[in-house]
């Protein structure tokens, strides 16, 4: 989708989208276009249940005295509680009304709001993001849909005073939105697609950005000692392998210790031997969604040239049941020198976690350590799909982990650790398994992870329940979601980056 900026100017074709704040109140633009029309935008709104508030659409076929094919309204609520994700929001919600429309462009109409604190060109770039994030379609295995299934939106414009400006504010969140696509590709392409090494090549073109990218195929591994990794792989044809990405943005402390985001990239699970149940299982092609996200943020950063030093590692495997895969019972010596006994070969996820936290640790000697991982169902029977569970070591880090998902709408809520919990997952002939009982497994899960941690302040944050999405959202159309690119990204923004 092309998304331009102009000096402000009435389209004269397309749909016009207008921004009305509660209690039916037209911005400058929009009671321009209503006089234009001879009163009809606002007989509209009095004839219908809209008011202006927040989500609310009211859309008007061809106004009379207007060049335009079609009006949308869309409520902004009131202005002191307008924000950058309500902006971002409002722009998602038009572009989700109208991309099958047959319409090929929508025109904004950017105004200061009085009293929301936001000036003219953040809110034109704001439109703009949400668009972009809204029109995002993974489409490439259809061969027959039919004409009026396709997208037909091709071209956003967003008008300002102050076209310039605005593009430049647009600039850094439009990188922000490649990332994001980068990792919704990425989670939904299908098993027999994204297998490790086809995920691993993919990252390679992380290159052309910056990013510097290595990758480590089986012998080396091996070589290296990474024992729970490979482990988790011991039944698939396809080779796993780690990648780690580099960034080290622009002005960014030469001596400084780098941010560390490691992600889980299970490419395909079936459970293993422990196999999980026949329905369902084929969603388990996004059980790679952590690994994607650190992808995506890595695109991100680089594409905007952030000032920041961070590295992303991703573990990518193949979970599958074979004469040769991993048995429950199983021991395994990590990279850490430190055993595990495998009681279920489907609690795979934290396996490929341990080797990847320690080697992370042990090489970039981090200032934190952030994980992002699919890695229980226990965490949607605690959350639902409404936020991220967040375990942390560190309070100041999970104080900014926090802070970053609310400010883009990718909530996190902070779970318990503790001594009592690490019992569980004691073993009677390893230093520990992979397992605790059924009570708290999310949280277990966490306390496994955290073994592997070395004192370094480390997050983990399990995405099970936000990675794939059954229903739309303004800016997050059905599927993958990419949760946790824009978290991480504004969490480099505001703590990581050199001012």
């Amino acid at each position: 989708m092309r998304i331009t900026f102009t000096e402000p100017e009435l389209p004269k074709a397309g749909a016009l989208a207008i921004g009305i704040l509660e209690d039916r109140k037209f911005l400058a633009g929009g009671g321009a276009a209503d006089r234009r029309s001879r009163g009809a935008l606002s007989r509209a709104m009095s004839a219908s249940r809209f008011t202006g508030k927040p989500g609310q659409m009211l859309e008007i076929m061809v106004p009379m005295g207007l060049g335009m094919d079609r009006v949308v309204l869309y409520g902004l609520g009131k202005p002191g509680d307008i924000d950058a994700t309500g902006i971002e929001n409002a722009g998602g919600a038009v572009v989700g009304q109208l991309l099958l429309s047959g319409l090929r462009q929508v025109t904004f109409a950017a105004e200061v709001v009085e009293g929301a604190g936001l000036g003219v060109a953040e809110i034109a770039a704001r439109l703009a993001f949400g668009a972009q994030l809204a029109g995002y379609r993974f489409d490439k295995y259809f061969t027959k849909q039919k004409p009026e299934q396709k997208p037909s939106l091709r071209q956003v414009v967003v008008t300002a005073k102050g076209a310039t400006a605005a593009k430049a504010a647009y600039r850094p969140l439009e990188k922000v939105a490649e990332g994001v696509a980068f990792a919704r590709d990425l989670v939904s392409e299908p098993g027999n697609t994204l297998h490790p090494a086809e995920f691993a090549d993919r990252l390679r073109g992380l290159e052309a950005l910056g990013v510097t990218v290595e990758l480590y195929g089986e012998k080396q591994l091996a070589a290296m000692g990474f024992g729970a990794l490979l482990g988790v792989g011991h039944g698939s044809v396809r080779e796993s392998h780690l990648v780690v990405m580099e960034w080290k943005g622009p002005g960014a402390p030469e001596a400084g210790k780098p941010l560390c985001l490691v992600g889980k990239g299970v490419t395909f699970d079936t459970g293993g031997i422990s196999i999980k149940p026949a329905g369902g299982m084929e969603d388990m092609k996004w059980d790679m969604a952590g690994a994607a996200a650190v992808a995506g943020t890595m695109k991100a950063l680089a594409g905007r040239k952030a000032s920041a030093h961070v590295v992303g590692l991703v573990g990518l495997v193949e979970n599958m049941p074979s004469g040769s895969a991993q048995r429950p019972g199983d021991v395994v010596t990590s990279l850490s020198g430190q055993t595990i006994e495998v009681i279920n070969t489907d609690a795979e996820g934290r396996l490929v976690l341990a080797d990847v936290l320690w080697y992370a640790q042990d090489r970039f000697k981090p200032s934190a350590m952030v994980d992002l991982a699919t890695l229980t169902g226990a965490i949607i029977v605690s959350l639902g799909h409404e936020h991220a569970g967040l375990f942390a070591s560190d309070d100041p880090l999970a104080d900014r982990l926090l802070g970053a998902g609310k400010a883009v709408a990718e909530p996190l809520w902070r779970m318990p650790l503790g001594a009592a919990y690490d019992k569980q997952i004691e073993s009677p002939i390893a230093d520990m398994k992979n397992i605790g009982g059924r009570d708290g497994g999310s949280i277990t899960a966490a306390q496994f992870l955290q073994r592997f941690t070395k004192g370094v302040p480390w997050a983990h944050l399990d995405i099970a329940g936000m990675a794939w999405s059954s229903k739309a959202k303004p800016t997050v159309p059905k599927g993958a979601t990419a949760f946790g690119v824009r978290l991480l990204d504004r969490l480099v923004r505001d703590h990581y980056e050199a001012k």
